[in-house]
């Protein structure tokens, strides 16, 4: 296991720490470890790209991520210091997504999900309403609700955009079949 591998796992490692300071009431040292995280983020990334990537950190590297980011929003709504209806589009649609690459798996077809514009744009607000929430929760103010919305703008953006993306692809495995194998499939 690579060094952008095992970077990964310490960010995966972090998430729990990272909740139980939320928890107990230590918003600054819980902001030392989301930055220190994010900062595994960047540097897995960099050495993901240095070295090429493994098939481990293409799975790992995402789940991390998602990790991470529900972690925050789930708890950060629980402490009050997020709106919950911003946990809610943001665990959405990571859900529907996991189902439509579960189906796509099971129909036969192969994933190589690549980040979209809107997709690192939704990321890129989703990481900074965590961080405004964790500031607000320091400083005892309310989150900005700008960042907030922009947050669900793009993440409702990207959802259908993949959602898009991975209907074309199930069109494509479905036009690549041949007659005969999906008559048979359907007498099955």
């Amino acid at each position: 296991m690579g060094l952008a591998n095992w970077l990964t796992v310490l960010r995966i490692l972090l998430v729990p720490v990272f909740v139980s300071l939320l928890v107990y009431r230590k918003p600054g040292a819980a902001l030392l470890v989301f930055a220190a995280a994010a900062l595994t983020d960047l540097l897995d990334g960099w050495v993901a790209r240095r070295r090429g990537p493994s098939r481990l950190g293409a799975f790992l590297d995402p789940m991390a991520d998602k990790l991470l980011l529900t972690a925050s929003f789930v708890t950060l709504t629980y402490l009050k210091a997020l709106p919950f209806w911003i946990a809610a589009v943001v665990i959405s649609r990571d859900v529907i997504l996991v189902v439509g690459a579960l189906l796509i798996s099971m129909l036969g077809g192969r994933l190589h999900p690549r980040p979209t514009w809107a997709g690192k744009l939704a990321t890129f607000f989703q990481v900074l309403t965590v961080l405004t929430g964790l500031l607000a929760r320091y400083f005892q103010l309310p989150a900005p609700r700008s960042i907030v919305w922009l947050a669900a703008a793009f993440t409702v953006f990207s959802g259908l955009q993949y959602i898009v993306q991975g209907m074309r692809f199930l069109n494509a495995v479905h036009a690549e079949e041949p007659e005969e194998s999906r008559e048979d499939a359907f007498l099955r």
